[in-house]
């Protein structure tokens, strides 16, 4: 009796192992039903049902093409916003450094150059801004949390500061061009979705098919394992904050020409994100 319940007793393990084995995997189907976000993507399309059937307003041309443009100025930024939160980063400063660039795009343009050094103007603050949280975190390992918190209050400070606290409405020769960037469409769309779409696109091709992309999960994941496999950590942190600063910049510059106007106020609460 006691010899044959080692035997099932030994056995046993066996049979579990059995059974996992012929377990079948997941199929892709099933894991997108499992996933969050696709749940929330039908929550949303059960509002928008349901909106569209109490109010007569929200179905229209007019009401989607104000809601996507609108939409694209916030996810453009949170594009950039996601490869910080990938590597367990956060990135307070961005609202601050939306008014930051666009007060420096509005003073390039309205000294009378052109749109072309205002967006340089525009992208190159945002990389100086992004390399200097993106060092202070990777090599100074202060917390983003407080490098970001201080930048935050920074760039709000220079936007003031160099703006005189005054209103920046003139674009100068090429006020147009920069107003229809912003402002208009094409082919129905609003310009700012259809860089909303190609951005899209650049991530998640960055995300999925790059080595970058594989590093900034890494990182994510275990930096110190990370490290120990050769991935440049440091490098690769720096790299995330100046995503984020840089997709900050672009959506400042859209939206700074959608208004026709820029304060140093812009992007107060757009932090949030």
């Amino acid at each position: 009796m006691i010899i044959m319940k080692d035997v099932q007793a030994s056995i046993k393990p066996h049979a579990d192992v059995r059974e996992v084995s012929q377990q079948r995997e997941m199929s892709g189907l099933q894991a997108i039903i499992r996933s969050q976000p696709f749940w929330v993507l039908v929550a949303i399309g059960a509002i928008g049902l349901v909106m569209s059937v109490v109010s007569d307003v929200f179905l229209t041309e007019r009401n989607l093409y104000n809601t996507t443009r609108n939409f694209a100025f916030f996810g453009i930024m949170a594009l950039g916003m996601t490869s910080v939160i990938v590597t367990a980063g956060i990135d307070l400063s961005v609202g601050s450094l939306m008014g930051l660039c666009g007060i420096v795009t509005g003073l390039v343009m309205q000294a009378g150059y052109s749109i072309v050094l205002g967006f340089a103007a525009c992208m190159g603050m945002a990389l100086v801004v992004g390399i200097i949280n993106g060092v202070l975190i990777a090599y100074l390992r202060v917390a983003p949390f407080v490098v970001t918190l201080g930048m935050l209050a920074i760039a709000r400070s220079i936007a003031m500061v160099i703006s005189n606290n005054k209103m920046i409405y003139d674009f100068g020769p090429d006020q147009d061009v920069f107003q229809w960037i912003g402002g208009s469409d094409t082919l129905g769309v609003p310009n700012p979705v259809w860089v909303l779409i190609i951005l899209t696109l650049v991530f998640w091709f960055a995300f999925r098919y790059t080595t970058w992309g594989r590093w900034v999960f890494a990182v994510g994941g275990n930096q110190q394992a990370a490290k120990l496999t050769g991935i440049p950590v440091e490098r690769v942190i720096v790299s995330v904050y100046v995503a984020s600063a840089l997709t900050a910049a672009l959506a400042a510059f859209l939206i700074v020409g959608w208004f026709g106007s820029v304060t140093n106020a812009l992007g107060q609460s757009y932090g949030r994100v």
